[in-house]
Formats: C-alpha cells, structure tokens, sequence
C-alpha cells in the first residue's frame, strides 16, 4: 500500500514538471506569434500545473492518521482539492471567453507555423501527463480532476493545431478565437458535470448509487427490528461511506441488542458498501418511521 502510494506521488511530480515546462514555452511561444489560442492553452497548462500541485498536497495530507481533532482523519482533504481545481477550471473557462469574444472584435496577426510547432509539443506532453496520471484517477476524485485538467488540454493543443494550420493555410484569424471559445466550453463542462460529485460529498448527499429507502429496508429486515427511522447515508471521504439511523426492537430483545447490531452492519457493509455506521437504539412499539 505505502509503495503504490509513494510510486503515485511520483508520477503526480513528475507530471507537474513537465507541465510546468510545458507553460513556460508555451506562453513565450503565444506571446511571440500573437495566438491568443496558444496563450490559452498556456494558462491552462498552468493550472493543470497547480491542480496537480493540489492534488499532490492533499494525497499527502489525506494519508494523515485520525486524531482528536480530525476523528474521522484528513480524507475529505482530497474531495476539498478537487472540489478548488474545479472552480480554477470554470475561472479560467469564463477568462478565455471574456479574451476570445475580444479577439473577434480585434483579429491580430498570428504566426500559424510557431502555433503549430508549439502545440504538436503541447500535445505530446499532455498525453505523456494524462498516462501518468490515468491509472491514479480511477481511484481519487482528487487526481480525476487534475487529471482531467489535463485531458482538456490535450483536447485545447488539438484545437491549437488545427486553429494554426487554418491561419498557415486560409489567413483566416477568425479560427483562433473560435478555437479558444471551444476549449473555454469544453472546459466549463467538464468542471459543472465533475463538480457536482464533489459538492454532494461536501454537503453531505446521499450517494448517487445508493437508494437510502432500499438501505433501511434492509435493515428492516434482520431478524429482531421492528422499524428503522431517522436514516441517513452519507460519504465521509471518497472511498468511506457512513450510516445512521434509529432501530426499533422489541422490549423482549434488550440482551440481543449486541447480536442485532452487529447483524445490520454485516448487512449494511456486504449489501451497500457501509464502512462506518451509528445506530441508536429504541424499545418497545414502532415510534416512527423513515425520516
């Protein structure tokens, strides 16, 4: 578990030098043929630099032990990280769009043979960066969203190709703006689709797979509950998911009440993927229902 973990931190560093690299030849590159497309792509690179900055912060952090302060431990740190590099995504969107529709007022001069070179570079460092990236975001929401930082961008440099391959060809300075408007969409997207998983987590949703009726009738279900209420299914972290709730048993069934709990986190752990659970205990008659 510690190799994996320190061999993905490697891969995030390695990505955000390359990244890093990558803007600095960019920015000079779009400064010196006047492609706002260019400089676009730039800026974004430069986020995917600092989203992979964050998310190699909160890994760190995450990885922390629990204490009295943090009972729980420092996992959501990772879903704050994602949820940070989702708002730069739709900053920078809303930015570029504000530049292009600046562009379309005042087309400049832009040298399509620098565009073209820079961004095929582009291009090849950003898929260099989302391999090393992949394999981490199908477990981290955190590097899923640096990662696609970086997916965006590989689609940007492709826009920035054709954008300057047009102007090499056709003197059209129109493409530049446009593609820039296109990657300033793709962008905002991505973050409002991707953004809305991680806002669920922080404002304590029930899980978009889960149905809390279909959970309390399975806890219904174990031998001695009469009644669940007051239910509520939450994620604490991305990979831990957390229940509560009342359980109503017969007054007969005080001695059991060990037994009986340790029946529904069995079952809410085997059917619904539940690590952490809290269950209250009721005697006597049903005194309420699914709230």
């Amino acid at each position: 578990m510690h190799t994996h973990a320190v061999d993905g931190d490697k891969k995030v560093f390695w990505a955000v030098v390359v990244n890093l690299l990558l803007t600095v030849a960019q920015i000079a590159g779009g400064i010196v043929s006047g492609s706002l497309a260019l400089i676009a792509d730039a800026i974004h690179n430069l986020s995917d630099a600092m989203a992979l900055v964050i998310a190699f912060g909160a890994r760190k952090i995450a990885r922390l032990p629990a204490n009295a302060d943090m009972s729980f431990g420092y996992g959501r740190a990772e879903i704050v990280a994602a949820l940070i590099n989702y708002t730069t995504l739709i900053v920078i969107g809303l930015f570029l769009v504000y530049e292009a529709v600046l562009r379309f007022i005042d087309p400049q001069g832009i040298n399509g043979w620098i565009v073209v070179v820079l961004a095929v570079v582009a291009l090849v460092i950003d898929l260099i960066t989302v391999g090393l990236t992949h394999s981490l975001a199908k477990t981290s929401v955190n590097i899923r969203a640096a990662f696609l930082h970086n997916l965006a961008d590989a689609l940007g440099s492709l826009g920035v190709i054709v954008a300057g391959t047009v102007i090499i060809v056709y003197d059209w300075r129109y493409i530049d703006p446009l593609i820039t408007i296109g990657i300033a969409a793709y962008i905002l997207w991505q973050a409002a689709t991707e953004g809305v998983g991680v806002i669920r987590v922080l404002m304590l949703a029930t899980p978009v797979d889960v149905d809390r009726d279909n959970v309390a009738e399975s806890v219904r279900e174990v031998e001695g509950v009469l009644g669940v209420h007051h239910v509520h299914v939450w994620q604490i972290d991305e990979h831990r998911r957390s229940f509560e709730a009342h359980i109503v048993v017969s007054d007969s069934d005080i001695d059991r009440w060990e037994s009986i709990k340790t029946k529904i986190r069995n079952v809410l752990h085997e059917r619904h993927d539940v690590q952490h659970s809290t269950l209250e205990m009721e005697f006597g008659a049903i005194r309420g229902c699914l709230s």
